[in-house]
């Protein structure tokens, strides 16, 4: 494990939990007091990069973005061969991972999101050029710990970042909404919370449960000239739908900037 941030100590403790044996995982991070906390919390010895991925069967690239060039160039001639490399670093193509790896270094891109902290987060995978199905199986049985999994053509990245990468953000910017709105109206701070978030949960489970679309779901809690669709009324005259594809496609643009840089 390359860099033991949020994410990177994430996935580790989802391996943990679902059984992997932490004196099995090496991890290596710049930051001291990152790893000390880490390894006090996980048990998982840290050692410098190069050494941290001789014997490795995968290596899980958690360093920013515009770190993993360093980090890989740091670890490529002790690279052991046929080990894959999964990258959870937003925007960098597998293309580029391939440029600072031994040729025929199996390589797998993955868009996270942050909810992985809680074992119940979206990744969205996507294998290099050449990548070995068991190369792809390894990296889904790691990602599977912290939550569902998914594999897309590389080309979708973009959007997946716009959708799930990003989408928690959105999420909370809704609740934050909720929250302040229900204050104004005369609620108490710590009720309105309460209400948001449980309404949040409920509502998702739904979707995730029921077997209907969101339109459908909507509908059945709109009623004829009621309160939620008066309040849904105020939506559709904003745009909201519209505003969202706006922030959505932002969000997507800035994915392929990042993967050009």
């Amino acid at each position: 494990m390359l860099g033991t941030g949020r994410m990177g100590e994430a996935v580790l403790a989802g391996m943990i939990q679902a059984g992997w044996d932490p004196a099995l995982i090496m991890a290596a991070e710049a930051h001291e007091p990152t790893a000390r906390a880490v390894h006090e919390r996980r048990g998982i010895e840290f050692r410098p990069a190069a050494q941290a991925v001789a014997g490795a069967e995968l290596v899980v690239v958690a360093v920013k973005p515009h770190h993993v060039a360093e980090a890989l160039d740091a670890v490529a001639a002790a690279l052991p061969p046929g080990a894959t490399v999964l990258s959870l670093a937003a925007g960098v193509p597998t293309a580029t991972l391939a440029e600072h790896l031994p040729p025929g270094t199996p390589v797998v891109r993955v868009m996270p999101n942050t909810p992985a902290l809680v074992g119940v987060g979206m990744s969205v995978m996507s294998p290099g050029q050449g990548c070995p199905p068991e190369s792809l199986e390894l990296a889904e049985r790691i990602l599977a710990a912290v939550g569902v999994v998914r594999t897309v053509p590389e080309w979708q990245q973009d959007a997946v970042t716009a959708v799930s990468g990003s989408g928690p953000a959105y999420v909370f910017y809704l609740a934050e909404a909720m929250i302040d709105a229900g204050a104004m109206l005369g609620l108490p701070p710590e009720l309105a919370r309460d209400l948001t978030v449980q309404t949040l949960l409920g509502a998702a489970t739904m979707l995730r449960d029921e077997d209907a679309s969101p339109a459908v779901l909507r509908a059945n809690v709109t009623s004829p000239g009621g309160t939620t669709a008066a309040a849904v009324q105020v939506l559709d005259d904003a745009s909201i739908k519209a505003t969202f594809a706006d922030a959505l496609g932002a969000a997507r643009d800035r994915s392929a900037e990042l993967g050009r840089a």
